[in-house]
C-alpha cells in the first residue's frame, strides 16, 4: 500500500512537471515569435531610376548661347554698325537663351513678325495676340542678318545708327523709343543682361581680321550652284533689291551661269 502511494505521488509530481514545462515552452515560443516580428526587417522597395537634373542652370544656357553667337554678332556689328552687345542682349531677351518655342521651332531669336512685305515662310505665335505671323528661318544666322535689316531698313531706327557701335545705353533707350518693344522697362532689361555677362567686350572688338568681302573687278557676280538673290547681297554688302535693280529681275529667280551686276 505504501508502495502504491510513494508510485502515484511520483506519477502526480512528474504530470504536473510535465504541463508546467509545456505551459511555459507554448508561452516562451509565442513571446520569441512576437519578438521576431517586431524585429524583422522588411526588403527595401527596388529604387526608381533618379531623373538626372540639368546639367546646364539657367546662366549657363545663357553663357553657352553667347559663345555660340557672339561671333555671328560681332560680324554684323562690322558689317552693320550695330554693338554686338545690343544684338546678343535681344538674343538673349527674346529667344529666351535660345529655348524659346518660336527660337527652336522657327529659327526666330529676335521675335520679329511678319509685317507687310515679308515673303519668307512664317509660322503662328501666340504673342501679344493670339496666333499672330511671325517669320521662319532655315538658320539661326539668317535670323541674325534679318534682324540687322529689320533695322537697317527702317526710317524709325536711322538715328540709332549716329551713336556708333560703342554706346549701347543709347541703343537700348531709342530701341525702345522708336518702338521695337512695348515693354515699358525693355531697356533696362537688355542693360541688365550686357551688365551681368559682359557684352560690351564684344563691342570693342576690332575687325583686325574681318574683311568686309569685295565685289569683283568687273562689278559682275557669276552665279554658282547653291547661290540665292539673299545670299549674294550678303557676300557683297548690298540689298536684294539693289540686285534686282541693277539687274531687272522681278522676282527671286536666277540661274547657274548668269552673270549679275552688283551696285
Amino acid at each position: 500500500m505504501r508502495i502504491k502511494l510513494v508510485f502515484y505521488i511520483v506519477v502526480c509530481a512528474v504530470f504536473l512537471v510535465s504541463c508546467g514545462s509545456n505551459k511555459n515552452v507554448v508561452h516562451q515560443g509565442r513571446k520569441k515569435v512576437v519578438l521576431h516580428e517586431k524585429e524583422e526587417v522588411l526588403p527595401e522597395l527596388p529604387q526608381l531610376e533618379q531623373i538626372p537634373k540639368p546639367v546646364k542652370t539657367n546662366g549657363n544656357y545663357t553663357i553657352a548661347y553667347i559663345n555660340k553667337f557672339a561671333p555671328i554678332a560681332v560680324r554684323k556689328m562690322h558689317e552693320h554698325n550695330i554693338p554686338a552687345s545690343i544684338t546678343l542682349a535681344q538674343g538673349v531677351l527674346e529667344s529666351g537663351s535660345g529655348r524659346s518655342n518660336l527660337a527652336r521651332r522657327s529659327n526666330n531669336h529676335f521675335g520679329i513678325k511678319c509685317h507687310r512685305g515679308w515673303k519668307g515662310k512664317s509660322v503662328t505665335h501666340d504673342d501679344d495676340e493670339k496666333g499672330e505671323c511671325f517669320r521662319k528661318y532655315k538658320y539661326p544666322e539668317t535670323s541674325y542678318e534679318d534682324h540687322s535689316q529689320f533695322l537697317i531698313t527702317r526710317k524709325r531706327y536711322a538715328s540709332l545708327f549716329k551713336l556708333g557701335h560703342r554706346n549701347y545705353k543709347g541703343w537700348a533707350y531709342g530701341l525702345r523709343r522708336a518702338g521695337y518693344a512695348t515693354d515699358k522697362r525693355y531697356p533696362q532689361k537688355l542693360i541688365g543682361i550686357i551688365k551681368k555677362y559682359n557684352l560690351a567686350q564684344y563691342d570693342r572688338i576690332k575687325a583686325k581680321n574681318y574683311k568686309k568681302p569685295q565685289t569683283t573687278k568687273a562689278g559682275y557676280h557669276k552665279v554658282q550652284k547653291g547661290d540665292t538673290l539673299y545670299s549674294i547681297a550678303r557676300k557683297y554688302q548690298t540689298s536684294v533689291k539693289s540686285i534686282r535693280e541693277a539687274n531687272g529681275l522681278t522676282g527671286n529667280s536666277i540661274s547657274i551661269g548668269e552673270k549679275l551686276m552688283i551696285k
